[in-house]
């Protein structure tokens, strides 16, 4: 996967969270040092970032990527760099949740493990 280091005009990051917003570590940390994460945010656009709570069950996961999509598709001025939400303190797979970023539009950039599993689907 690509390390997202540095974001352009109407790039936005796109991190996993915690219920709690507490972004203290992985890529919640990244966003919320480098691109404008609030902390206690847990979901939503925050800065040039998005967070999904993916610590709160794979329901609540769902859902949350579910509203994303239609975040990102009511925005299709913004381009969304997603990272592998959940699959790092999470502790999900790629193979887990890809399929819950199935309807996402061309504006949102997948990471190659997501692609990757959607393929061979």
């Amino acid at each position: 996967m690509t390390r997202i280091e540095s974001l352009g005009r109407g790039e936005v990051f796109v991190f996993g969270s915690n219920s709690r917003g507490a972004h203290g570590g992985g890529a919640a940390r990244f966003a919320y040092e480098r691109f404008g994460a609030v902390w206690g945010q847990a979901e939503g656009l925050q800065g040039q970032a998005y967070g999904i709570d993916t610590m709160s069950g794979l329901e609540v996961f769902e859902k949350q990527a579910r509203r994303f999509i239609a975040f990102a598709a009511s925005h299709p001025e913004l381009r969304f760099l997603m990272t592998e939400v959940g699959c790092g303190i999470a502790g999900y797979t790629p193979e887990e949740v890809a399929g819950f970023f199935r309807a996402a539009g061309e504006n949102v950039e997948l990471p190659e493990s997501f692609v990757a599993v959607l393929a061979d689907e």
